[in-house]
C-alpha cells in the first residue's frame, strides 16, 4: 500500500482529479462575471449620469432604462444559478469519488486482514482492527475529494474577489437579513432527512465491523476451506449499501447547500431591481444602496475554507499513515494465494513430504525443529502428542502456518506456492474450536463448498438487474471484487451431488454419521415454516395432527395433554393464551403487553372483565407478597410462578397497600395496568391459587369471541388463530402437531410426549423435512445459540460434507464424551474409505485404530510405527498412554 495518502489519491484517481480540476477552473470566468455584472447595473442602469444613453440595443432588440436594468438583473440571477450549479456538481462529484476512494482502501485493508499469518492475530485484536476498517479512515473519504480541488477552489476565489476589488475599488457591503426566516424553516426541514440517513449510515457501519470482527474469529476455517471470495463479495456489498446511503447524502446535502446559497443571493437581485428603481424614482440615494451591495459580499469565506483545509489535510495524513503501518505486518501471504484459481489435475499427489521444517515462534522459542517426513495423503494416520509440536504440525499441515525454515512439498508442488483453491477445496481441516459464521446452520455446514459464483443469480425485474449491474460497475470501478454475493456458490460437484435436494440429503446422512441428527430434529420441531411455500410439509403436520389426537383418545397418554378447544377454557395455557386463542404474530398482541393493548383493554371493558380481572391481579398480587416477601431472590418459587420477579415484589407491596385500604378503582393508572398485567400470565393448572375458578373461566370464553368476531382488520395480521383444520403458520412445527397443552404435574409427561410426537412424524414420513427445517435454524453470533458440542459437530459435518482427498483432524472430537467420540470415529472412518484421514487425537488411546501412528515429542518425531509396536515399555506411545 502507498505510505503517503496523496500517492494513494493519485494512484486510484488522477484521471478524476484532473477532470474536477478543469470544472473548477472553468467556473472562476462565471465567478467574476458575477462579480463585475453589478458594477453594470449599477453604472450603466441605475446612476444618472448614462440616463442618456437609452434606450439600448441589445441583441437587436431596444431596451430603455427599467428594461435594461430588469435584463441586467435577471442575467446576475441566471449567474448565480449558474455558479450554484458549478458548486452543487462539484462538491458532489468530489463526495463520490472520496466515497469511491474510501470504498477501495477499507477494500484494500480487509482483503490486508486475510492475508495476515495465521500467529501475527495471537498479538492483534479485533478491537485494534475493526475501528481501524470504520471509523478511523472515515475522515479519509471526506478529504480525498478535496485533496487538490479545495485548496485550488479556494485559492482562485480568493485571487478573484481581490483582483475584482482592486479593479473596480467598490467597498463591499453587509448582507440583508430579510430571507433569513425562510431559510431558518425550509432548510432544518430538509436537513432531517439527511440526519435520519446519517443515523441509518451509522448502523449499517457497526453491522460492517460485525462482519470484520467475524471474519477476523473465523479466519482458521475460511483459509481452510478457501472461502476468502465468498467473504471478499460479501464485505463488497455491504460496502456498496454504505456507498449508496452516503452518496444519497452528499446528494441531499449539498441540494441543501446549494438552495441556502441560491437563497443567499436573492437579496442581491432584490437589491438591484427593486432597490435601483426606487433609486430611479429619487426614493432613496444611490450611496446608500451602493453601501448596502458592498457590505453584503463576505471575502473571509475561501480564506477560512483554505486555512480548514489546511488543518484537516495534516490531521488526515497522519491517520492515513497510522492506519496503513498497522497492516503492513511481515510475512504477508500473497494475494496471489486467497484470489488465485490454481488446480491440481487428477488425484491429489500420494505424499506430503516435510524437509527439515523448523518452526520458531513469535516469542522466539523453537516449536518444530528440523522435522523431516512424509505422510500419505491416502492414507489413516493417526498424530500423538503431548505439549508444543503437535497442535503446530497439523496447522503445517493445512498450510495455516508456515515454517521459518524447511521445505513443505505435496508431491512435486511446493506447498507455499500453492493457492488456497487447491488447498483450501482438496484439503479439508477441522480443529478443536471450529467457528460459526452468523446465518443458519444449513449455512455452516455448507459453507466448505462456497468457493466462487458457479451460477448467476436469477433476479425478478429489470430494476433489480439494472440495480445488480450498477452495484457491479461501482466494484470494478471501487477495485472491489464483483462477484455477486447473491449467485449461487455452492459447489455441488465437489460435494458429489448433482443439486440442491441431494446435497440436503447428503447432509442428513453426514448429521447422521456425526451424531448430530437428533439434536437438529428437536430443533427443527421448535421451528416455524411458511405453509405457502413449503405446502406439502404443512399437510403432513396437519396428518401428524389427525394421527396425535385419534392416539391421545384411544390410549392412556390422553390425560398428557389438554388439547386445543375453541369451546373450552384450557387451564394449562395461560390466561392470555386463553383470551386470544392463537399465536401473536409480532409484539401487538405480545403476551406481556396486553394489558396495555387498547383493543384487549376494550374487550374487556365490553365484557364487564375488567374490574375482575384487576381484583384478580390484586389477590395475586398479595399472596405473592405475603408469602414470599422473605425468600431470597432466585429462589425456585420465584421460577414457579413466574408472573412476578423477586426484583418486582418490592414495587408490588405499596400497591397492595393502597388497593386494600383504598380499594383497587383509587387507584393510580399505572398501579391498575401493573395488576392487570397479572392475570394474564395465570395458569391456573400450574399456579393453583383459586383466584381464576369456573365463573370467570366461563366469562373468559366469552370475551374469546368478542375478541375473535370484532377483532379490526388492521389488526387481523398480528394474530394466527387456533383452528384445528388449519396449519398455524405462526406457531412451531411441535406445537402444530400437538395442538394443545402438556397437562402440570404428569410424571414424565413431556417425555412420553415427545416420544409420542417422535412415533408420528416417522409414521407420516415427516422426519427429514423436521430436520430440513432445523437446517434454517440461526446459530447466532459466533454460533452462541449451539452449544460447544454442537459446534464442534458442525465442524466435522462441514469438513466431511466438503468431499476433501485430504482430511485433517486436530483434537475434532475433543468436546465430545466417550460413548459419542466412539460412534463419531467409527462413523468418520467408514466415510473416509479409500480416501486420506490424518487425526490429531487428543487422547492417545484413540490411536489404538491406527495401522500408522506418528508420536511427536518437543517439537520432533519421536516414534513412528503401529499401536502393538510402539505400545511397550519405555516407549514414548506407552508413557502417553499411562499418563492419559
Amino acid at each position: 500500500m502507498d505510505s503517503n495518502i496523496f500517492k494513494f489519491i493519485l494512484r486510484h484517481s488522477s484521471r478524476e482529479q484532473v477532470y474536477i480540476l478543469i470544472i473548477t477552473l472553468i467556473s472562476f470566468p462565471f465567478v467574476y462575471y458575477s462579480l463585475d455584472l453589478p458594477k453594470q447595473i449599477v453604472n450603466g442602469a441605475i446612476d444618472d449620469k448614462h440616463a442618456g444613453d437609452f434606450p439600448k440595443v441589445v441583441l437587436g432588440y431596444h431596451f430603455d432604462r427599467i428594461e435594461y436594468l430588469l435584463l441586467l438583473s435577471f442575467l446576475f440571477l441566471a449567474l448565480v444559478f449558474i455558479n450554484g450549479g458549478f458548486k452543487l456538481y462539484i462538491n458532489v462529484y468530489k463526495g463520490k469519488l472520496g466515497e469511491r476512494m474510501l470504498r477501495r482502501l477499507r477494500y484494500e485493508l480487509y482483503c490486508r486482514i486475510l492475508r495476515f499469518p495465521l500467529p501475527h492475530f495471537r498479538k492483534t485484536s479485533q478491537g485494534e482492527m475493526i475501528p481501524m476498517i470504520t471509523s478511523e479512515v472515515e475522515p479519509l473519504g471526506g478529504f480525498i475529494g478535496d485533496a487538490f480541488v479545495q485548496p485550488i477552489w479556494s485559492t482562485g476565489t480568493l485571487l478573484v474577489y481581490i483582483y475584482f476589488i482592486f479593479v473596480q475599488d467598490p467597498i463591499l457591503g453587509a448582507a440583508a437579513v430579510s430571507l433569513y426566516p425562510l431559510q431558518g424553516w425550509l432548510i432544518p426541514r430538509l436537513q432531517k432527512r439527511v440526519n435520519q440517513l446519517g443515523k441509518e449510515r451509522v448502523r449499517t457501519v457497526r453491522k460492517l465491523a460485525d462482519r470484520i470482527g467475524e471474519s477476523v474469529s473465523g479466519i482458521t476455517d475460511m483459509h481452510a476451506n478457501d472461502a476468502t471470495a465468498v467473504h471478499l463479495a460479501d464485505f463488497s456489498d455491504r460496502l456498496g449499501t454504505i456507498y449508496d446511503i452516503r452518496f444519497e447524502i452528499y446528494n441531499r446535502k449539498f441540494f441543501i447547500k446549494f438552495l441556502n446559497n441560491f437563497i443567499n443571493q436573492l437579496t442581491p437581485f432584490f437589491f438591484y431591481s427593486i432597490g435601483g428603481w426606487l433609486v430611479i424614482r429619487g426614493d432613496i440615494q444611490l450611496g446608500a444602496l451602493v453601501a448596502v451591495l458592498a457590505a453584503y459580499k463576505d471575502l473571509a469565506s475561501p480564506w477560512k475554507d483554505l486555512l480548514d483545509y489546511y488543518q484537516s489535510q495534516a490531521d488526515v495524513r497522519i491517520k492515513y499513515e497510522q492506519v496503513v503501518e498497522q497492516f503492513q505486518p511481515p510475512e504477508l501471504l500473497p494475494v496471489e494465494r486467497i484470489t488465485g484459481d490454481d488446480t491440481i489435475e487428477g488425484p491429489l499427489p500420494k505424499e506430503l513430504s516435510f524437509s527439515a521444517v523448523s518452526l520458531v515462534d513469535d516469542s522466539g522459542m523453537t516449536v518444530i525443529e528440523g522435522l523431516t517426513a512424509t505422510f500419505p495423503t491416502d492414507g489413516l494416520v493417526a498424530v500423538v502428542g503431548a505439549g508444543v509440536g503437535k497442535d503446530e504440525l497439523m496447522l503445517m499441515m493445512a498450510r495455516l502456518i508456515s515454517p521459518t525454515s524447511g521445505k513443505i512439498r505435496l508431491g512435486e508442488h511446493d506447498y507455499e506456492t500453492l493457492g488456497e483453491s487447491v488447498i483450501g477445496r482438496r484439503i479439508a481441516y477441522v480443529g478443536a474450536h471450529s467457528y460459526m459464521f452468523t446465518g443458519t446452520l444449513r449455512q455452516n455446514l455448507y459453507y466448505g463448498l462456497c468457493h466462487r459464483p458457479l451460477r448467476e443469480a436469477q433476479y425478478e425485474d429489470d430494476a433489480a438487474k439494472r440495480r445488480r449491474a450498477r452495484r457491479a460497475a461501482a466494484s470494478q470501478a471501487a477495485g472491489n471484487t464483483d462477484f455477486d454475493i447473491n449467485a449461487d456458490w455452492i459447489d455441488y460437484q465437489a460435494a458429489g451431488v448433482d443439486g440442491p435436494e441431494a446435497l440436503q440429503d447428503k447432509a442428513l446422512e453426514i448429521l447422521q454419521a456425526i451424531d448430530m441428527e437428533q439434536d437438529v430434529y428437536r430443533i427443527g420441531l421448535n421451528g416455524t415454516i411458511d405453509p405457502d411455500k413449503a405446502p406439502e410439509i404443512a399437510d403432513r403436520v396437519l396428518a401428524a395432527r389427525v394421527s396425535v389426537r385419534k392416539i391421545l383418545a384411544e390410549s392412556d397418554l390422553g390425560d398428557l395433554v389438554e388439547l386445543y378447544d375453541a369451546d373450552r377454557f384450557n387451564s394449562s395455557a395461560s390466561v392470555a393464551e386463553n383470551l386470544l386463542f392463537g399465536t401473536p404474530v409480532g409484539p401487538v398482541f405480545a403476551y406481556d403487553a396486553l394489558a396495555e393493548n387498547e383493543y384487549v383493554l376494550s374487550v374487556l371493558q365490553r365484557t364487564g372483565l375488567m374490574e375482575e380481572f384487576i381484583q384478580v391481579g390484586a389477590q395475586m398480587a398479595e399472596t405473592m407478597v405475603e408469602l414470599f416477601a422473605d425468600l431470597p431472590p432466585g429462589h425456585e418459587f420465584f421460577e414457579q410462578f413466574s408472573f412476578i420477579g423477586s426484583e418486582d415484589l418490592p414495587e408490588f407491596q405499596p400497591i397492595v397497600m393502597r388497593a386494600k385500604k383504598e380499594g383497587t378503582a383509587a387507584l393510580r393508572p399505572a398501579d391498575r395496568t401493573r395488576l392487570l398485567s397479572l392475570p394474564f400470565k395465570l395458569v391456573p393448572s400450574r399456579h393453583r391459587l383459586g383466584v381464576f375458578e369456573a365463573d370467570l373461566q366461563q366469562r373468559l370464553l366469552e370475551a374469546r369471541k368478542v375478541f375473535a368476531a370484532e377483532l379490526p382488520a388492521d389488526l387481523r395480521p398480528f394474530i394466527e388463530f387456533f383452528d384445528a383444520g388449519r396449519f398455524n403458520e405462526a406457531a412451531s412445527l411441535q406445537d402444530n402437531i400437538l395442538f394443545g397443552k402438556i397437562r402440570y404435574g404428569r410424571p414424565d409427561a413431556a417425555e412420553r410426549v415427545q416420544t409420542l410426537i417422535q412415533t408420528v412424524v416417522d409414521e407420516v414420513e415427516l422426519r427429514d423435512s423436521v430436520i430440513a427445517v432445523g437446517l434454517d435454524f440461526s446459530v447466532g453470533v459466533a454460533g452462541s445459540r449451539l452449544s460447544a458440542v454442537q459446534r464442534q459437530k458442525v465442524g466435522l459435518g462441514r469438513a466431511l460434507l466438503k468431499n476433501a482427498d485430504l482430511l485433517l483432524l486436530n483434537e475434532a472430537t475433543s468436546a465430545l464424551d466417550g460413548v459419542a467420540q466412539s460412534r463419531v470415529h467409527r462413523s468418520i472412518r467408514e466415510l473416509r474409505d479409500g480416501r486420506g484421514l490424518i487425526w490429531g487425537v487428543h487422547r492417545p488411546s484413540m490411536a489404538r485404530e491406527f495401522a500408522d501412528i506418528v508420536v511427536v515429542r518437543h517439537g520432533r518425531i519421536v516414534e513412528r510405527g503401529d499401536f502393538q509396536t510402539l505400545n511397550r515399555n519405555g516407549s514414548a506411545l506407552h508413557e502417553l498412554l499411562e499418563a492419559e
